[in-house]
């Protein structure tokens, strides 16, 4: 869930009430107006969170007592610092990408990390001769073509399938993490093996980034293109043809710029 400034209605009102018992001293009136928002940096500055001033899955678990996932888990500013100095770029850059590439949360309520397996990359990266009776006994699992997709805790069973046929193609099959970096990725990233970077993307959304910043850093265009701020060339080379219809390019200048403005409130 994401709650934004403009948003009215219960779910306001519950996250009013949680500020209120941080430490926050805002009306509780159902409606995300400027004194919410100015509520929710502060609460995500004093607590090392990504600074957005919108409520999303880390800022919401963090107000939640009964949240199971570890505070160390979740992205944080310094996170985000951190990346951006090494890209050389500005902070409200990273952020904008960031916001706009990412899934909502790089982990699942369990704990697990978000994935999507790929059985079109199961059936390609398999050995020839595991190719055929796999695809016939689990068309689900090996397949020459893209789907089967199940979504959330689902594809954690289907990814527990596909290693039981064999587990480093399992992983490398499947996307990881808040921006959802292959697994086949693993060698050209930096990692020692397809277990090392499953770990990495066990171990925390911080660690989701970093593979994420290996993989922008590798691809010189990439880089150059977020260093100018030129969100159309960033968003061609990172999300393909597809780019323009979904907006990316228009979704990550407003984000910026957006970005900028979240920095200059006190």
């Amino acid at each position: 869930m994401m709650i934004k400034i403009g948003d009215v209605g219960q779910h306001v009102s519950e996250l009013q009430a949680s500020l209120n018992s941080s430490g926050a001293a805002i009306e509780v009136d159902g409606w995300f107006g400027e004194s919410t928002e100015k509520a929710v940096i502060r609460f995500q500055r004093q607590n090392g969170l990504m600074v957005d001033g919108i409520a999303g899955p880390a800022t919401l678990a963090r107000l939640d007592p009964a949240n199971i996932i570890s505070p160390d888990k979740l992205l944080s500013e310094d996170d985000l610092k951190n990346a951006a100095r090494r890209l050389g770029v500005q902070l409200a850059a990273i952020k904008a990408v960031t916001e706009v590439e990412s899934k909502e949360s790089g982990f699942l309520p369990s704990g697990k990390p978000v994935i999507l397996f790929e059985r079109h990359i199961m059936y390609r990266r398999l050995h020839p001769s595991e190719r055929g009776h796999n695809a016939a006994k689990a068309p689900g699992i090996v397949n020459a073509k893209p789907g089967g997709y199940v979504g959330g805790e689902g594809e954690w069973r289907r990814l527990s399938r596909a290693r039981s046929i064999h587990e480093p193609t399992a992983i490398e099959s499947a996307s990881w993490g808040l921006f959802q970096i292959m697994g086949f990725h693993w060698q050209a990233l930096g990692y020692s093996s397809p277990f090392d970077f499953w770990a990495a993307m066990h171990r925390s959304e911080g660690e989701q980034l970093e593979a994420f910043l290996r993989f922008i850093k590798k691809d010189k265009a990439l880089h150059q293109a977020l260093k100018n701020r030129d969100w159309t060339a960033f968003a061609e080379r990172y999300n393909g043809p597809a780019y323009a219809r979904n907006q990316y390019d228009t979704k990550m200048a407003a984000a910026y710029d957006r970005f900028r403005a979240v920095g200059r409130i006190s």
